[in-house]
């Protein structure tokens, strides 16, 4: 395991979608990095970054170093993983990956498959989504089919990159990044609010 830490665009057809919810989800990217960081906060730093396989100067650092011009290349068999251990159970919420269809062309990832778990004994494929010439921001909610599941409770996410465009073998990511509730702000609040919609009306004003 390495661990060095166009066309005319087609429209989204669909939000974000469960696994077990009828198929993947299409999406296309966005300009923008549009994250609510009054609700959400980022959590990739607290966590270890390996990959499957890398191109030397292209290695998993360059997934998390804030850097557009630079990306992750995989080097190896599909499918390509990114793996992101924590060292206690974390909820997630949003996960973001940046990549460009005009710059990378058929090493543009065009099908992703999210799994989580406790370890690698035990991953669980939670989502899967179609990318469709994306270009920037690609936003995949974590929440289940079920509206009360709005983030997964997990040790451990893996992102698969099944396929690319263009049937390409390796694989560019730009950025990743991923997002899990803030802490509740109400001090010696015994439940914890997750939804803006239920913090909104946490208290007494």
């Amino acid at each position: 395991m390495a661990t060095e830490s166009e066309g005319e665009e087609e429209v989204a057809t669909a939000a974000a979608g469960g696994a077990e919810g009828g198929g993947a989800a299409r999406l296309r990217g966005s300009a923008e990095l549009e994250v609510d960081k009054e609700w959400l906060r980022e959590v990739g730093k607290n966590a270890a970054w390996t990959v499957s396989s890398f191109k030397p100067g292209n290695g998993v650092s360059c997934l998390v170093d804030s850097n557009l011009d630079t990306f992750w290349q995989s080097d190896g068999a599909q499918p390509h993983l990114v793996n992101i251990q924590f060292e206690r159970k974390v909820k997630l919420q949003l996960l973001v990956l940046y990549v460009d269809f005009k710059l990378d062309e058929s090493y543009t990832p065009s099908k992703i498959s999210i799994r989580a778990g406790d370890g690698f004994h035990n991953l669980k494929e939670i989502k899967t989504v179609e990318l469709v010439k994306p270009v920037g921001w690609v936003h995949i909610s974590l929440s289940g089919t079920d509206p009360r599941e709005i983030f997964v409770n997990t040790f451990m996410l893996q992102i698969g990159i099944l396929s690319n465009h263009l049937n390409g073998r390796d694989t560019h990511v730009r950025q990743i990044k991923i997002y899990g509730p803030r802490p509740n702000p109400v001090p010696h609040q015994p439940f914890h609010f997750t939804s803006q919609e239920f913090q909104t009306y946490s208290t007494i004003r």
